[in-house]
């Protein structure tokens, strides 16, 4: 044969070869996976997974549910002081509050904000009756809350009551230039100032929260603290409102949030808050208690303004511990009108409040209840009053925690000062939310166990009942003669020893080096 043909048919015979292994191949594979999928469906069946255990009560919504607080519902008559109020004033703030309520409601920009609060959008039915009920009798606006609210004493959680302070309106003297005597600035809101999700011009922003300053286009900074703007951070700019004779003077109009600037001319402004730097409210009459300067049971506005006046140098210092700076906007309100709230309504002088509006909704009605020195600094005057959440301030935190307003002037910034004490609240819910009516519907638990299966199971948190050995075996041996056996505690495993890895030595192998 030639060597050509020779050549041909051995490349014949190996492609012939080839293509009989991948066709044993492939049969051996599809074999292997027919005789896997007949495996387990004859011998070793897939087990389907155990459904998810179901809860033993249905996962429901609470009722009615503030964080970090306590209740408890009431009758009015155990109200006490509830039939010696004017009802009928509070009625009338009530009213004045309703105004904005249906902006409250799903139709406002934040409707999670209200939603996600205990009261809801549940005051809009009150509000509804209450527009077109212009009452002139006492004892109607009494019967009006009793029948469209329920009592609920509330507090923070393991507190039995809640706290009180004072708040008021400044009336100071000013200029609307630069003098002498005046030169310490009241600024507006800088254009520079940025919170994040809000538009550098919006009406309202957050009074709580980070600040910041806008350099270029895009880098964000923290705002400028109190130090920093009294040093004239933002001096020079055209912010300026009007002129005081003492920055005393503004750091207590900035902690009111208001005030009302006369000037020489006889004519006056109305400033109302606007926005804030950033950092968190650090109350200088708690920093004066702190250093021992002032006791805590004397501590007052009054108190804090007279050790400021003898200290001007510490004075200075003790400012600037309060990081927090208020900015202001001016407010066309005559001075017959009060100031206006976050609600946006004009306040009512002793019946309006500041609360936590993280955790309430303007317009909730609380009694408050308690002693006050109204009078004078060591008077107990009795307080029975139902007032009206219509204010916030960044120092105001909690479920029982409000801020009492008392109008504007020098007497009502002396009874204000001298209040931090403590008081019982009412909160007023409204019927349709009544925590009773709707928590009868929650699923109720299983029984506890009789005496004699608790006695014979007691239930021991070992983390807190450790015992020394000798007090164990003393508390065995006397189980022994006892109806019920108490086990001893089971000792645990000693530990496992840790051993080093011991590293093995190397051979050295001798390579024989290859022939070049």
């Amino acid at each position: 044969m030639a060597p050509e043909a020779r050549i041909k048919a051995a490349l014949t015979n190996c492609a012939t070869a080839l293509c009989a292994g991948a066709v044993a191949l492939s049969s051996f594979s599809l074999g292997a996976e027919a005789a896997r999928r007949h495996y387990h469906s004859r011998i070793a069946p897939e087990i389907a997974a155990p459904p998810p255990r179901a809860l033993p009560y249905p996962q429901l919504a609470l009722p009615f549910e503030i964080p970090g607080a306590q209740y408890l519902p009431l009758a009015w008559s155990d109200v006490a002081g509830w039939s010696d109020d004017d009802h009928l004033a509070a009625y009338k703030a009530f009213r004045a509050s309703c105004k904005s309520i249906p902006a409250q409601q799903p139709q406002m920009i934040e409707p999670k904000a209200i939603e996600s609060k205990a009261i809801g959008g549940s005051l809009s039915e009150p509000c509804r009756i209450a527009k077109s009920l212009e009452l002139s009798d006492e004892s109607k606006a009494r019967a009006f809350f009793e029948q469209h609210f329920s009592p609920l004493r509330i507090s923070r959680l393991g507190e039995a009551d809640g706290f009180v302070t004072g708040y008021y309106e400044p009336v100071l003297d000013g200029s609307r230039v630069q003098t002498d005597v005046y030169n310490v600035p009241v600024y507006r809101r800088p254009s520079n100032l940025f919170v994040r999700g809000f538009k550098q011009d919006a009406l309202s922003l957050p009074n709580k929260g980070p600040v910041y300053r806008k350099i270029g286009r895009r880098k964000l900074v923290p705002y400028y603290d109190r130090g920093e703007i009294e040093d004239g951070a933002i001096a020079g700019r055209g912010l300026e409102l009007c002129w005081l004779k003492d920055p005393t003077d503004l750091l207590f109009a900035q902690i009111q949030g208001s005030a009302r600037i006369k000037f020489d001319d006889g004519s006056s402004i109305r400033l109302n808050y606007d926005a804030y730097n950033g950092f968190p409210y650090t109350a200088v009459g708690r920093v004066l208690i702190e250093r021992g300067i002032i006791p805590k049971e004397e501590m007052s506005m009054q108190k804090i303004r007279e050790w400021m006046t003898q200290n001007p140098d510490g004075a200075k210092e003790l400012r600037r511990q309060n990081r927090s700076y208020i900015f202001f906007r001016q407010v066309n309100l005559s001075d017959k009108d009060e100031a206006v709230g976050a609600q946006g309504i004009p306040l009512t002088a002793g019946r309006s409040i500041a609360v936590d509006k993280s955790l309430h909704v303007y317009g909730t009605p609380f009694f408050i209840e308690g002693e006050l020195p109204i009078d004078s600094e060591k008077s107990k005057t009795p307080f029975h009053r139902l007032m009206i959440a219509q204010d916030t301030g960044s120092a105001i935190i909690g479920p029982a925690r409000a801020d009492l307003y008392f109008g504007a002037g020098a007497d009502a910034g002396r009874v204000s000062g001298r209040l931090r004490h403590n008081m019982h609240f009412v909160m007023l819910v409204p019927k349709s939310l009544d925590p009773v009516a709707r928590g009868s519907r929650l699923p109720l638990p299983d029984p506890r166990p009789s005496a004699k299966i608790a006695k014979l199971f007691p239930q021991v948190d070992p983390a807190k009942d450790q015992k020394p050995a000798g007090a164990v075996s003393a508390t065995v041996s006397q189980a022994r003669d006892a109806t019920v056996a108490v086990a001893a505690p089971v000792p645990l495993p000693e530990p496992r020893p840790i051993i080093k890895p011991v590293r093995e030595q190397r051979k050295h192998v001798r390579r024989r080096t290859s022939p070049q």
